[in-house]
């Protein structure tokens, strides 16, 4: 959580230090912000699909060891089935927060508009 914090945080210091640029209009500074938000959007594509790489693996080894379990021990089969149930629920929030953080990066970028006018796209 100490880790998540301090990346949240020095995320905003650097969208709020990017604002001003947003304000600039030559067209160097425009194009160097349209090279970082292609980069941002990189990273929030490459973040997520890691993200749902690892939460696969997780959540295929966790079902795994259910069904080992379930074959070993028939009678406690409910009570794993619900076991594996929340573990999967956990695994898979961690693929959600992924998802968060891609978004924001993507929807609350300052510089979506002036970037988007730059590259012709709006």
């Amino acid at each position: 959580m100490k880790k998540f914090s301090l990346t949240a945080a020095l995320t905003g210091l650097m969208v709020l230090g990017l604002s001003a640029v947003a304000m600039a209009a030559d067209a160097s500074v425009m194009a160097e912000a349209a090279k970082l938000f292609s980069s941002t959007v990189l990273a929030a594509g490459l973040g997520l699909g890691i993200a749902a790489l690892g939460t696969g693996i997780g959540q295929g080894l966790a079902v795994k060891g259910a069904v080992e379990g379930t074959a070993r021990n028939p009678e406690a089969s409910g009570k794993i089935t619900v076991t594996m149930l929340i573990g999967l629920a956990m695994i898979e929030s961690l693929c959600i927060y992924a998802l968060v953080v891609s978004l924001i990066l993507l929807y609350a970028y300052p510089m979506a508009g002036p970037v988007a006018k730059f590259i012709g796209l709006s």
